[in-house]
């Protein structure tokens, strides 16, 4: 068996999106919840995979679904693309999740007269990691550095962003901030106990900026 890489998770990504738009599932008929249908892609597109690579399964602990990749699958609806994520610091939202995410953005088509479901796989897309951190926190972030700002602007900015920190936790961010500047982000991620995160833009602006790839795009 080969061993997974990114690559080859991606344009396995692309054929199964193509395969699955094509598939009628009864077990989806009249399922509205979006985590239900989330689980249903993850568990089969991971059943997929194991027939042909070896990979390290994601579990609870590493709280992604490839964790020898550094790669979280995220499925959602294109009515609304977005969905949760671990909280695990505030970091994030500036320096990005610490893994890249493959999302499959789906539209569920119900036929009542054969009681089954289709999910159309609109748009797959890949986000390296050092594209996940919030568009605007991180466009805030540079237009600061660009205009010659200072340690004091970005605490001010990090608290005017209502960023879950401390006043001793935004001092040291403001640090790295001065010695690593971030990258332009692509997410828009809403502060809660779980991140909350929106895909609108990754969908407009995949394959127009590196590092937002898109692996497969429906057709029409």
């Amino acid at each position: 068996m080969q061993i997974l890489t990114v690559k080859t998770l991606c344009s396995e990504a692309a054929v199964f999106s193509e395969v699955e738009s094509q598939h009628s599932e009864p077990l989806l008929y009249g399922v509205t919840d979006g985590k239900a249908i989330g689980t249903y892609i993850e568990q089969k597109f991971r059943l997929y995979l194991k027939g042909k690579y070896e990979f390290l399964d994601g579990n609870s602990a590493s709280g992604i679904d490839f964790p020898d990749l550094l790669v979280d699958v995220k499925v959602t609806s294109a009515r609304q693309p977005q969905s949760s994520c671990p909280f695990k610091s505030a970091r994030q939202k500036i320096f990005g999740l610490g893994y890249s995410l493959i999302i499959f953005v789906y539209d569920k088509v119900d036929d009542s007269i054969n009681r089954t479901a289709t999910l159309s796989i609109l748009h797959t897309i890949y986000v390296d990691a050092e594209r996940t951190a919030d568009f605007q926190m991180t466009r805030g972030i540079r237009n600061i550095l660009e205009n010659q700002g200072n340690k004091d602007d970005l605490i001010a900015f990090i608290f005017d962003r209502n960023l879950p920190v401390e006043e001793i936790e935004a001092s040291n961010i403001a640090d790295e901030i001065l010695e690593n500047p971030p990258v332009q982000g692509f997410l828009t991620i809403s502060n809660a106990l779980q991140w909350r995160l929106q895909y609108s833009r990754v969908i407009e602006r995949a394959g127009q900026e590196k590092g937002v790839v898109v692996v497969y795009r429906a057709i029409g």
